[in-house]
């Protein structure tokens, strides 16, 4: 492992083992919500560098070796292995009576390092750059204590460390503030989508009501926030649809519902097969396939152009994620989803898909899922049940394209937005890579 060597000449680089008091690996036991024992700090209590103590769990411990465990004020804390390897945190500051799980190694210095100028070089590229290299392990990243000590760490003076950090912290800070912002506008556009949505299917996108902008988006927020706290339901009298549009069950709209294939695929073959992770925002994800060589399965549930596909089952989150085929490649179904075979004259295949994406129709197959071990379900039955706001195909049509108009602009915001947090944390990895070559202050 090594670091650059261009830095200052009276800086050092060192072994972290050489200025550690101990490289510790944490306690194994279960975590409990109960509170039998002190606080069991956990990787996944670690979020956005920082720790909610008050939803940390508690574990058992006996006395006699609690002491070796109990985490202070100043450790550094890092996840050891899986999707988060080499992730640290500083203790810092008053906390509970804690003590670190197994999957954590605590390194405690012995030298006068400012703790957070060591907490800031193990966020930079100096240090990711050999993490990387010492991940060991070929299923699950790993990195174990003799790696964590072999790292090479650049060491300032004492008072150099510490005007690093205030220059770190105050860069680092209007950053964040930027940061925050995109985040927040990035909500606001995720709730924006949801109130075009809610405008489209209560009439208010069509041919003579297409007033609902981008700058109209504040009058909507509240009300797409507090949307729907009662089921959507099939008697047209019970709400205000626009004169001409009904209540209809998805059923009554559709000849069948189809269940996928189940044939095993595999990872090169004939013909893509389309599954639930490939289904992102109301469209088909092509960049993660498995396929199928089967004839009779192919020939069976091939897709056609415009068919709509409902993932039916997993967490509570995936289940009524909902896609149209484009008729992009040929392609068939998994067993995971269901096609609606609509009836084309009643049912436009966009209407149908954005009605489906809804906060409505999610809230109304979260009322209706059964439940299994780790995940929902909504069969063929259950789904033919969905009520659906049914205006005039042609109405259904300008709907459509008043909407893709808009979530075009949404699209074209969110882009932007990503490219922008992309950028801050570039500029966050630049600023840790500069301070540690000496060139910050």
């Amino acid at each position: 492992m090594s670091v650059e060597n261009n830095i200052p000449e009276h800086w050092q680089i060192v072994k972290l083992k050489s200025i550690t008091e101990n490289i510790q690996y944490g306690y194994t036991e279960s975590s409990s919500k109960e509170n039998i024992g002190p606080k069991f700090l956990r990787i996944t209590d670690i979020q956005d560098n920082k720790v909610e103590w008050n939803d940390v769990p508690f574990c058992k411990i006996d006395n006699e070796i609690k002491s070796k465990y109990l985490l202070k004020d100043g450790d550094l804390v890092f996840a050891r292995t899986g999707a988060t390897v080499g992730k640290s945190f500083l203790i810092k500051g008053a906390i509970p009576e804690a003590v670190f799980a197994s999957y954590l190694i605590r390194v405690r210095v012995n030298l006068k390092i400012d703790e957070k100028y060591l907490s800031y070089f193990f966020q930079s590229p100096n240090y990711w750059n050999q993490i990387t290299e010492g991940q060991v392990g070929i299923g699950q990243p790993n990195v174990n204590g003799t790696k964590l000590g072999q790292l090479n760490i650049t060491i300032a003076p004492l008072e150099e460390q510490l005007a690093i950090v205030s220059k770190i912290e105050e860069l680092l800070s209007d950053l964040e503030n930027g940061k925050q912002q995109l985040l927040t506008a990035q909500q606001h556009l995720k709730v924006y989508r949801q109130s075009l949505l809610k405008a489209a299917f209560e009439g208010k996108l069509s041919l003579n009501c297409d007033s609902f902008d981008l700058c109209d988006k504040d009058d909507f927020k509240k009300e797409a926030l507090n949307h729907n706290n009662q089921n959507t339901h099939t008697n047209q009298g019970s709400d205000n649809l626009p004169k001409g549009w009904r209540w209809v069950k998805l059923g009554d709209v559709c000849l069948n519902v189809e269940y996928g294939s189940s044939t095993k695929s595999k990872k090169e073959g004939k013909t893509p097969v389309l599954r639930m992770g490939n289904i992102q925002k109301g469209i088909f994800d092509w960049t993660d396939l498995v396929y199928s060589d089967d004839d009779i399965e192919i020939s069976k549930y091939l897709l056609k152009k415009n068919d709509v596909l409902f993932n039916r089952t997993n967490s509570a989150e995936l289940v009524g994620k909902t896609a149209i085929y484009k008729g992009e490649r040929p392609a068939i179904f998994a067993g995971y989803l269901i096609r609606i075979n609509r009836i084309e004259s009643m049912i436009d295949a966009n209407y149908l898909t954005y009605y489906l994406n809804t906060l409505a129709a999610k809230q109304y197959g979260n009322s209706i899922r059964s439940f299994g071990v780790n995940q929902s379900n909504i069969n063929g039955t259950k789904l033919k049940t969905y009520p659906i706001p049914l205006p005039t195909l042609v109405e259904q049509q300008q709907i459509v394209d008043a909407l893709e108009s808009k979530l075009t602009v949404c699209d074209k915001i969110e882009e932007t937005i990503k490219e922008a947090l992309l950028k801050s944390e570039s500029l966050r990895q630049s600023i840790l890579k500069k301070a540690f070559e000496g060139k910050l202050v």
